[in-house]
């Protein structure tokens, strides 16, 4: 993993010289701080991937060395080491061994500099090792094997790794989120698990699906209204929008919202605030949004259908999830996974997986859900889902 020495060849003649941390481990951190500092090394610390990126974008360096753990909590260290590597070129990513702290020297033409670091690193006692009580050793497996999975999710093909990896980024921001896939993938799951891990985690996350109110509601729904706004409204109400204050806002199907309410909406997002229907007064509000679709905005941009500037003031952070049919490695431990929970002990002959692996899942994770519901009820008192008992 080291660069060339001619790359840190002027670090000879500077000092100090940029040491970046990354690591969840704050007693890690501290030890290795203490081993180097300055005036040799200039160290900075960062407790995760996207803290690290932050950083680095903030303080503008060009070089340095990276001292990354295995075991970051939000980003599989491969994919964190591929946006280094990107965006900044001059620095040298070594390893840290998780359990010891203790530095592993690349094979690739280490550099002078990096040897001696890893030498001082290295010499005496394994630093922070008394730290790592607090690690479970189920999540100590799922670090060391790369996984970064989000609750309520399941699957290691590494179209999901990247999917849960630049969630847990984008969830510790405010940035609007674009979930875009087909019907049946799990978008809802992905913007609860933005909600769950984000700093608004302890405020409302409200759900709205644009496509289950009838268009004369809608407006009154989302932004509320004033008591006499329409015949019926008896007393004034908070729309939900007014309800996710400090919190977060789903709007499902976002594709399927009239064009007569997407103005509105676009004001919403724009200055932060509503006004309810009949009233006068504009209210500030402080929500996140998340928007989910199974449409092609682009498309129905272009037949419009759609606001080209709400298209683009939804997608600030598009995440796509991939049908079921492109991730087909995942299938068994989705399968197997329904099976226990609709009938704890159940197992799949090999037979059945076969025959679910010939499937092309039009209705993706949903249509395998309700497959493997179908059959633990088909398969009666015994404990082993057959061929038998799927239908499709």
């Amino acid at each position: 993993m080291g660069f060339p020495v001619t790359q840190f060849a002027r670090h000879e003649d500077r000092l100090p010289i940029d040491v970046l941390i990354v690591s969840p481990n704050p007693k890690l951190r501290q030890d290795l701080s203490d081993k180097l500092g300055l005036p040799r090394w200039n160290v900075i610390q960062a407790g995760s991937g996207a803290g690290a990126l932050e950083l680095l974008n903030k303080r503008g360096v060009d070089d340095g060395i990276l001292l990354l753990d295995q075991m970051l909590p939000d980003l599989e260290p491969n994919e964190f080491h591929g946006m280094v590597r990107a965006r900044f070129p001059n620095f040298q990513i070594l390893t840290l061994n998780s359990h010891t702290g203790q530095l592993l020297i690349g094979t690739a033409s280490p550099t002078s500099i990096s040897t001696r670091l890893a030498d001082l690193i290295n010499r005496g006692t394994p630093v922070g090792v008394e730290a790592f009580t607090v690690v479970t050793n189920e999540n100590r497996r799922s670090f060391s094997e790369g996984k970064t999975n989000l609750r309520g999710m399941i699957g290691e093909s590494q179209a999901m790794q990247r999917t849960y990896a630049i969630t847990r980024m984008v969830a510790a921001r405010d940035t609007t989120v674009l979930v875009t896939g087909e019907s049946g993938t799990g978008k809802d799951l992905i913007a609860q698990e933005i909600h769950l891990i984000s700093p608004r985690r302890k405020q409302p996350f409200v759900v709205m699906n644009c496509s289950a109110i009838p268009e004369s509601l809608l407006e009154a729904e989302l932004f509320g209204y004033t008591k006499g706004a329409f015949t019926g409204a008896l007393q004034s109400r908070i729309g939900r929008v007014h309800a996710a204050h400090g919190g977060t806002l789903f709007l499902d199907e976002i594709g399927d919202m009239p064009l007569s309410l997407q103005s509105k909406i676009l004001r919403f997002l724009e200055q932060g605030e509503v006004q309810r229907l009949g009233g006068n007064d504009n209210l500030k509000v402080d929500v996140r949004v998340v928007a989910a679709t199974n449409a092609d905005l682009k498309e129905r941009v272009s037949r419009k259908e759609f606001r080209e500037d709400l298209y683009y003031r939804l997608a600030v952070f598009p995440i796509h999830l991939p049908p079921l049919r492109e991730r087909m490695s995942d299938l068994e431990e989705l399968a197997i996974s329904f099976a226990a929970k609709f009938y704890p002990g159940a197992m799949l002959s090999r037979e059945a997986l076969h025959v679910l692996a010939q499937h092309t899942w039009p209705g993706n994770v949903r249509e395998l859900r309700n497959v493997i519901e179908r059959a633990t009820i088909l398969m009666g008192l015994g404990r082993e889902i057959k061929p038998e008992h799927i239908f499709l």
